[in-house]
């Protein structure tokens, strides 16, 4: 019989151990789940109260990792059922959650990107990986569904066998070597019978201290290199990017010419995560290949025990936006700064210094031509999908208020400009069937302009699919800024 607990007056019953039930949603989602049927219990009227204050323990227990997910849960009462309303944010990715009856993570929360992963992968490749999914030092998932591809982990993985190589710690080793002039110590009895007899005098048998990479770990990153280039050969038919993964793990693997794969012990590992002064580099790669040695998977991706990771949207989006205008201002002749690289930082002045609030303005990226400026700042929300869908009076209040807040910002971003023309463009994601509607209706890109004295002001707003062919994509934008150009 399942372990029994109190909460208040009444005794809760544990759901079955066996259940790990594990709910998913997609980013930027809602959803309504009948607590009763989470928590593995009748839906009955006379049940409710237990239900209720199950319900109520889940989200005190679980409210602090829910709120760094940026995930809402919201317990109501419909007058026969207790409910738990769910509302996720930008983040995708999954984590354990507690059970109000044994307080462990029996539970689990998967959040699956709205635009699908098959569309997702070539971006993280054509973005050169830049953007990928971060395990969370939580709890094991033990159970989910099968949903992310096994390539999320290979992508992963490689990234930070890249940064463990890139940053690898050296170490003396005592070598044993034939030189050509003596070093360290030499073995002369070796040296007068098997070298100078046979006329072997540049042969000199030494044994002296040398810096040399740690070989054991070097023959790690090999082994962990290998499996994921042997799991991705199977995961060609996800598309072309699975290649460019296969091509970044070669390089990895040519860098590793004349080590041999081993597999590290328990034992090793231990010692290596024990290493004083470890750089982060080191710890996550030693992570990395634990989790390969271990046949560890992605919560989502594994019927067995799951890494929880995350993957922010917006910063995802933010970087598809960058590498997007980036190829135009190449193309079209523009000086791109980028906000990500600090490029772009506008300091606040506040008088005295000790009081204001805000210290900086951060734009996405200023792309600048002679006497023309373009400010972009991406916004990974769904504003310009709804505004399509539904007139502005229409539409909710909290809509109508982001989307003037985005508007706002971007028109303070405009007064960093130097020159005598400014575009503040805003850019939101959409689904490809949208952008080829708007295409056909040429309102890709929507304008405005804005009444000033002192230099033309418009407002750009426009949609960028993520999708792999983005070429075609950009040409409404493109004509846009060159018939700018042209004044």
């Amino acid at each position: 019989m399942a372990p029994r607990k109190s909460i208040g007056r009444a005794p809760l019953n544990a759901p079955p151990r066996e259940r790990n039930p594990c709910l998913e949603l997609a980013d930027q989602s809602s959803a309504d789940i009948p607590a009763a049927a989470l928590f593995g219990l009748s839906p009955r009227i006379d049940d409710a109260p237990t239900v209720a204050r199950l319900a109520d323990q889940f989200l005190r227990l679980n409210e602090p990792l829910l709120r760094r997910f940026d995930v809402r849960l919201t317990p109501r009462f419909d007058g026969s059922q207790v409910h738990l309303g769910l509302s996720t944010g930008n983040q995708v990715g999954a984590i354990p959650l507690l059970s109000p009856t044994t307080v462990k993570p029996d539970y689990g929360l998967v959040i699956q990107p709205r635009f699908p992963w098959a569309g997702i992968g070539p971006l993280l490749a054509r973005m050169g990986w830049r953007i990928a999914p971060q395990p969370l030092r939580l709890p094991l998932l033990r159970r989910s569904e099968r949903r992310v591809p096994a390539w999320v982990l290979s992508s992963m993985v490689l990234v930070r066998m890249k940064a463990l190589l890139q940053s690898i710690s050296r170490r003396f080793e005592t070598a044993r070597e034939d030189l050509a002039a003596p070093r360290g110590q030499v073995d002369w009895a070796v040296y007068s019978r098997s070298r100078i007899p046979f006329g072997r005098l540049t042969s000199v048998p030494c044994t002296f201290p040398d810096l040399r990479d740690d070989r054991s770990l070097l023959s790690a990153i090999r082994y962990t290199v290998e499996r994921h280039v042997n799991a991705l050969e199977g995961q060609r038919m996800y598309g072309g990017f699975v290649g460019s993964l296969i091509a970044l793990a070669q390089d990895l693997l040519s860098e590793l010419r004349g080590v041999s794969a081993v597999a590290p012990t328990p034992a090793v590992l231990q010692v290596w995560n024990r290493r004083p002064l470890n750089s982060v580099p080191f710890r996550d790669g030693i992570q990395a290949i634990d989790w390969t040695v271990e046949d560890r998977g992605l919560a989502g991706l594994s019927e067995l025990e799951g890494i929880p990771w995350v993957m922010p949207m917006d910063l995802f989006f933010e970087a598809w936006v960058e590498t997007q205008f980036a190829g135009l201002a190449r193309r079209t002749g523009g000086v791109i700064r980028i906000g990500r690289k600090n490029e772009t930082t506008a300091a606040l002045h506040w008088q005295p210094g000790s009081l204001g609030s805000q210290r900086s303005l951060v734009p996405d990226m200023i792309i600048e031509w002679p006497g023309l400026t373009v400010i972009v700042d991406a916004k990974y929300k769904r504003h310009f999908e709804e505004l399509q869908e539904t007139a502005w009076r229409h539409t909710s209040t909290d809509l109508q208020e982001g989307h003037r807040h985005d508007l706002l910002q971007v028109l303070a971003y405009a007064n960093l400009a130097r020159t005598g023309r400014v575009v503040a463009c805003l850019a939101y994601p959409c689904a490809r069937p949208l952008w080829d509607d708007l295409d056909r209706r040429e309102r890709v890109v929507q304008t405005a302009e804005i009444p000033s004295a002192s230099r033309p002001l418009s407002v750009w707003l426009t949609a960028m699919p993520m999708v792999e062919d983005a070429g075609e994509l950009l040409a409404p934008l493109e004509r846009q800024l060159t018939s700018l150009l042209a004044l």
